[in-house]
């Protein structure tokens, strides 16, 4: 199962349309509830292993920060801490791999490895400010470096951002404004093709790549 980005380059003169309808987005919805709960309890047991990991490292579990979501809100994304604390003291925020590498704790190159630091957006994804499958949400810096760009990040703003992307599996880690003005086109093309069916597929070639170890 497979699913791939074609040609698809934007169009500041094109309207783009989204392809879910209301019914669609509904389900889609209660399809999020469901399993983030579901997911919440199940893995209950390793949430409490990797709390107990940072308890006895002396270390804060939990990380939380500013994000842009759907219709432009700001929320609150949270992730198991990965990196040490105050890593932006400095005032530079670490975008490049060789940057977020360096800032690594122990703890934070295992979680990153397995994907597992974002098993806390379970929550966001249960509260309604993620879904399972949208565009990742990004923080206002980065966002104004987009818009310096092309007017078409508007599109990102009617989704709700995800856990999972094609962009995600497709685009890697984003950590230069090309890839992100990729990632953007990706995006676009989801919102202009996205359906139930399509959502399904890219939970699960993601849970594929997790458990096969795939870096991504």
């Amino acid at each position: 199962m497979t699913i791939t980005s074609g040609n698809f380059h934007l169009d500041e003169a094109v309207e783009y349309k989204d392809a879910m309808d209301g019914c669609q987005r509904f389900f889609k919805r209660v399809f999020d509830i469901i399993f983030s709960f579901l997911g919440m309890v199940i893995l209950s047991p390793l949430f409490i292993i990797i709390f107990l990991c940072f308890f006895l490292s002396g270390g804060k579990a939990i990380f939380k920060q500013e994000r842009v979501g759907y219709k432009g809100n700001l929320f609150n994304i949270y992730k198991f801490r990965t990196m040490v604390r105050n890593a932006e003291s400095d005032g530079l925020i670490p975008r490049s791999l060789e940057e977020r590498n360096e800032k690594l704790t122990k703890i934070g190159r295992v979680l990153r490895a397995h994907h597992l630091d974002e098993l806390p957006q379970l929550w966001n994804v249960f509260i309604g400010d993620m879904s399972f499958v949208g565009p990742r949400p990004e923080r206002q810096y980065f966002i104004d470096q987009i818009n310096a760009v092309t007017s078409n990040y508007k599109y990102i703003y009617l989704m709700k951002p995800g856990l999972t992307s094609i962009a995600t599996i497709y685009n890697g880690y984003t950590d230069t404004l090309e890839k992100m003005i990729t990632r953007l086109e990706m995006d676009i093309e989801y919102y202009t093709t996205r359906s139930l069916w399509q959502d399904f597929k890219i939970i699960v070639i993601t849970g594929w790549k997790i458990v096969s170890g795939s870096r991504f």
